[in-house]
C-alpha cells in the first residue's frame, strides 16, 4: 500500500495566488480559494512539484527529507537546471564512455562514496512516486565474497539438477522447459566458472570488484522493477563520473530470486524483491574509444489515418 497522506503545508501569508502549484500538482491536492492556494485534496503523491515551482517559497511538503541529497564526497548547486541548459554532447559522451568493467583493481571504495552513489540513484523517477526501492551496500571485498559463496552454492545445486537428462525431459514434458533451457544456454559456462573459482580463486561472478550494491524494492510499488532499474541506471553513470567501474551481475539477481535464503544472508527481508546487483570498484582497464551498439529497431506510428 502506497502512503498518499497529504503533508503539503501552504503559508497563505506568503502565497500570491499565482496558481502555479495547482498547475503542476498531479493529484489535485491544491486549489485556489479566495485568490490563495489551499490544500483541499485528501491524497498526495508527495512529489514536491508544488514546493519546487512556488516563486515565493510558500509551499512545503513535510514528508520530503531535504537531507536525502546531502552528499559527502562532492557538492552540487541547489538550483533547478531547465530543459536545454545542459551540454547534450557531454551527457551522451558520458553515457557512451561507461562500459561494463570486468577487471577491477584491489583498491577499496570509501563507504561515503558508496552512500553518495545511492543518493544519485534516488534522484530517478519512480512510478506514482512510490519510492519503494531499497539499496543494500556491500562495502568491502570480504562482504562481496561472502555473498559470492552463497550464490556459488546455489549454482552448484542448480547444475547438479540440470545435469540429469531424465529430469530435464520430465519437466519439459509437463510444460516446464526452464531447466532444459538453462542447461543449453548456461550450464557449461557456469560449470567452468565454478571450477575456476574452486581451483584457482578466479572470480568470474564479480570480476574482482571491491564493493557491491544490491537494488531491490519493498512491496506496494506500482512498477517496482522499472523503478529499481531507473535508479540503477543513474548509479551506473554517476559511478563512472566518480572514477568507478561497474558491472551488472544478472546471475546474482537470478540466484536471489530463486533462493530467499541468499537475500536473508545479507539482511534483505524476504518480502523484498532484488532487481539488480552492481559490482563496482576502481577499474583496472582503459579504453581508447566509445562504446558502440547494434542498430536498434525503431518504429514510428503516425495514427490510424496515416497523418501526423
Amino acid at each position: 500500500m502506497i502512503d498518499r497522506t497529504v503533508t503539503t503545508i501552504i503559508d497563505r501569508e506568503k502565497c500570491t495566488g499565482c496558481g502555479l502549484c495547482v498547475q503542476v500538482c498531479p493529484s489535485r491536492t491544491i486549489s485556489i480559494i479566495d485568490n490563495k492556494a489551499l490544500v483541499t485534496g485528501d491524497r498526495s503523491l508527495n512529489c514536491g512539484h508544488c514546493a519546487a515551482v512556488c516563486p515565493v517559497n510558500a509551499v512545503q511538503v513535510a514528508s520530503i527529507d531535504d537531507s536525502a541529497f546531502d552528499f559527502e564526497t562532492f557538492q552540487i548547486e541547489n538550483h533547478w537546471l531547465p530543459p536545454g541548459k545542459y551540454n547534450t554532447q557531454e551527457l551522451v559522451r558520458l553515457m557512451r564512455s561507461r562500459r561494463s568493467c570486468r577487471n577491477f583493481s584491489d583498491r577499496p571504495v570509501d563507504r561515503m562514496l558508496l552512500e553518495d552513489l545511492v543518493k544519485t540513484g534516488i534522484s530517478a523517477p519512480s512510478g506514482t512516486n512510490s519510492q519503494k526501492w531499497t539499496f543494500t551496500i556491500l562495502p568491502s571485498r570480504t562482504a562481496l565474497m561472502e555473498l559470492g559463496r552463497q550464490i556459488a552454492r546455489f549454482f552448484h545445486r542448480l547444475n547438479r539438477l540440470a545435469a540429469k537428462p531424465w529430469l530435464r525431459r520430465l519437466l519439459k514434458a509437463i510444460g516446464k522447459p526452464q531447466l532444459d533451457q538453462y542447461y543449453r544456454d548456461y550450464y557449461d559456462s557456469v560449470q567452468e566458472g565454478l571450477t575456476e573459482w574452486e581451483q584457482n580463486g578466479r572470480d568470474r561472478l564479480f570480476h574482482g570488484a571491491s564493493a557491491g550494491i544490491v537494488v531491490g524494492s519493498r512491496p506496494g510499488a506500482s512498477c517496482p522493477m522499472e523503478d529499481a532499474m531507473l535508479a540503477t541506471g543513474n548509479m551506473l553513470l554517476a559511478a563512472h563520473s566518480m572514477g568507478l567501474g561497474t558491472c551488472l551481475v544478472g546471475f546474482a539477481v537470478s540466484a536471489m530470486g530463486k533462493d530467499a535464503s541468499i537475500k536473508q544472508f545479507i539482511s534483505i527481508p524476504e518480502e523484498e524483491t532484488v532487481y539488480s546487483v552492481i559490482a563496482l570498484g576502481y577499474p583496472a582497464e582503459t579504453y581508447q574509444r566509445l562504446a558502440g551498439r547494434k542498430k536498434p529497431v525503431v518504429r514510428v506510428f503516425e495514427g490510424t489515418d496515416g497523418h501526423s
